[in-house]
């Protein structure tokens, strides 16, 4: 007797699957059906090799039956015929089972024929990790590089926890301590050790994608890879790396089984919604990177990455990176003028920077900023960077917003008219040459200080940084480390000893940081000149940086260098006005109406031309007038077109369970009972413990049900993380 409700049903859920995944269940040289096995008996499906050999048998069951229970059914199958894998599956549920190995697990999709054949060819020639060394030095930019003895005892601990069977990896490494290095080295071992062939990287700013592909390009030369952008064409290299943004609205382009090796950067990002449906889309090994202290990483985060314990697989503490010298020093400037007291306790969650800017800054005391900064910096430089030859030297200054690191910018540039503006540069996403002006700050001599607004505030590298101008306030302890970090880098072709940090927002006070005190995240800071404040749990902080503070509290737009205020009606209005007028004759824009990829000088011919100072669209305003964190300039442009397909709901709630069941450690007899759960969450919106006891929960006994799975408290977390994680569809 057949476990299907009936013979089509199954055939119509597997089949689609299939199709799904790059097969033609039509074509028996890649799928056999109801396949008789020598000894008697017949396996639902056989996946077949290029070369007619068995890949895979798919065991199938009618969607009440959990299909972990099938194990024992398909393994004697799958042994006879000389299948290395096999698929179990009620059309919901998929389970993938490399039974030689690893236990049967979840995962999004069935596997295409060449993610298969690659899985059977990497375990033919896999070797242990220990026979393969870690090198003693690298190249990297022209230079060679010892290999830290921080970053050989991390890829020990990953060794160690590989090779025991783990699948997800948290390190924990400060900002400044070469995370990227030593990732892309260790990529290159899972390559040489039969573990990896694709490899995905993950991350979420844009100059952390270019220096990641910087940094595999350099280190790893001999193994293909490119930046995957939201309209390019998919390339079959090694190595992709994309913004998470991106990959969101592009996952489903991919198998689950696609990459072998998932790398997130600063991962506690990830963990949510749709972000975390992107990032558990695949059956992965995933290795998370962070600078943040494990004191502000969420649970979630330790859970994803199979941390247990709360502890990441490896830390590299910041005190000792400083005490190693690994990390530069820093002290605060003394005597500079404080902006504000008491105007730093605002809401955060109707923070508008503009007015912030506006109250608590004006032309005297920015004026007054850049001179006190410009005196001391200049004062003090050759005791920082004794081989520094042009001052003051680099320098980043945190502004408020647009319109104020345009002025910050012209009040440095009037203190040094001999420069012809050249002194100090805005960089934002506005400016359409921002790239070759981080290429120069950089490179070349001038221009000596960039002013930014959350571009230059995390992910960006430039190891000459000797100042850091702090005009603006920061109350996320992780951001506050973020900014800090971009001064920590070590740079011995300037004998670089140490750099400064001013401050004339008051933020080290309130995070209770000193030059002699390292504020490393633990004592979560307190209110300037007062008492300290009860720890918030991490849940609660504020972890992101402006612009996403733009993205909900503020109902304008801050376009071009000056920063002029549009209303996000007004600015997604002209978009799209904008977008219709152009289709008729711009031939790309036509392109991505017709649903077509384009190739990459395409997609950045594109971007240009659209954020020329006329109009100023480009991704990061267009985010903030749309309130869409992950949307990406394609799907602005469909969505201007009326061709942006606007998921519904259910599917939506749906795709982000999946994921969130995917980075669950639990039993396939709980994740069948979520399930069940999962429904009533989609149709109420949310779950409440007495929704157990009625019906049609309740005829399912689903409390005590629930109780003899998870225990009386475990069942209450589960549910709240359900619902926060799902439902709520909060971001990180």
């Amino acid at each position: 007797m057949k476990d299907y409700s009936t013979e089509a049903d199954a055939r119509i859920v597997i089949d689609d699957l299939l199709r799904q995944a790059g097969w033609d269940p039509a074509d028996k040289s890649q799928v056999l059906t109801e396949h008789a096995l020598p000894e008697g008996g017949r396996a639902d499906y056989l996946m077949l090799s290029r070369n007619g050999r068995p890949l895979a048998i798919i065991e199938a069951k009618r969607t009440a039956i959990e299909p972990y229970t099938a194990k024992q059914q398909a393994l004697p199958y799958a042994k006879k015929i000389g299948s290395p894998f096999i698929f179990l599956t009620n059309g919901e549920l998929i389970y993938f089972w490399d039974y030689g190995n690893d236990d049967a697990r979840i995962v999004n999709s069935l596997f295409s024929r060449r993610d298969l054949e690659r899985l059977v060819e990497m375990r033919a020639t896999r070797k242990p990790l220990a026979t393969i060394e870690i090198p003693e030095y690298y190249l990297r930019q022209g230079e060679t590089r010892q290999v830290r003895p921080y970053q050989r005892e991390t890829m020990q601990a990953l060794d160690h926890a590989v090779e025991l069977g783990k699948r997800r990896f948290l390190i924990e490494l400060p900002t400044g301590t070469g995370k990227t290095d030593l990732v892309s080295i260790y990529i290159k071992r899972l390559i040489q050790s039969g573990r990896a062939e694709r490899i995905l990287f993950l991350v979420d700013r844009e100059q952390l994608a270019k220096q990641a592909l910087e940094a595999i390009q350099d280190i790893l030369n001999q193994h293909s890879s490119y930046w995957l952008r939201p309209g390019m064409v998919r390339q079959e290299q090694q190595i992709t790396v994309c913004l998470l943004q991106t990959m969101i609205s592009r996952y489903t382009e991919f198998t689950s089984g696609y990459f072998d090796v998932v790398i997130a950067d600063e991962c506690h990002r990830s963990i949510y919604g749709s972000w975390q449906t992107a990032l558990t889309h695949f059956d992965a090994l995933h290795i998370g990177l962070t600078a943040t202290p494990s004191a502000y990483i969420e649970r979630n985060t330790f859970q994803f990455y199979q941390c247990h314990d709360g502890q990441p697989d490896f830390t590299f503490p910041i005190l000792q990176a400083f005490r190693d010298g690994f990390l530069v020093p820093y002290k605060f400037a003394t005597g500079i003028t404080q902006i504000l007291a008491e105007g730093a306790e605002v809401d955060e969650q109707t923070y508008d920077p503009s007015e912030f800017e506006r109250k608590w800054t004006n032309e005297d005391s920015n004026r007054k900023m850049m001179q006190e900064f410009d005196r001391l910096a200049w004062e003090n430089f050759k005791e920082l960077a004794p081989g520094q030859k042009t001052g003051p030297g680099k320098t980043i200054v945190f502004a408020i917003t647009k319109h104020h690191a345009a002025r910050l910018a012209y009040f440095l540039n009037e203190l040094h008219p001999e420069l012809k503006g050249q002194y100090a540069e805005v960089i934002t996403s506005d400016v359409a040459d921002a790239d070759d002006l981080i290429r120069k700050l950089k490179r070349e001599e001038y221009p000596q200080i960039a002013v930014s607004v959350g571009m230059l505030d995390t992910g960006f590298d430039c190891r000459e940084i000797l100042h850091l101008v702090m005009c603006r306030r920061v109350r996320s302890p992780i951001l506050y480390q973020q900014m800090r970090g971009r001064g920590t880098r070590t740079a011995d072709h300037i004998q670089k000893q140490k750099f400064v940090i001013y401050d004339f927002f008051g933020n080290h006070d309130y995070f209770n940081d000193s030059d002699t005190d390292i504020f490393t995240g633990i004592g979560r800071g307190h209110a300037p000149g007062g008492e300290r404040k009860p720890p918030k749990p991490p849940g609660d902080l504020v972890e992101l940086g402006l612009e996403d503070e733009w993205l909900h509290a503020v109902t304008y737009v801050e376009v071009g260098p000056e920063g002029e205020r549009v209303d996000k009606r007004d600015y997604v209005t002209n978009w799209e006005t904008s977008v219709q007028s152009a289709v008729k004759d711009d031939p790309i824009i036509q392109k991505v109406r017709r649903g077509e990829l384009l190739t990459e000088d395409e997609e950045k011919a594109l971007a240009e031309r659209l954020n020329r100072p006329e109009m100023y669209f480009n991704e990061e305003n267009l985010r903030r007038a749309y309130r869409q964190p992950g949307g990406n300039l394609i799907d602005f442009i469909k969505a201007a077109l009326g061709s942006l397909k606007i998921k519904p709901r259910e599917e939506e709630l749906t795709e982000n369970f999946q994921a969130w069941l995917v980075a669950k450690s639990i039993t396939p007899q709980q994740a069948q009972y979520l399930s069940l759960l999962k429904n009533r969450g989609i149709a109420r919106g949310r779950i409440e413990l007495e929704d157990l006891f009625q019906p049609p929960l309740s005829i399912l006994n689903a409390a005590e049900l629930g109780v003899e799975l998870f225990g009386e408290r475990g069942l209450k977390e589960i549910i709240q993380d359900l619902n926060d994680s799902v439902f709520m569809k909060k971001v990180a």
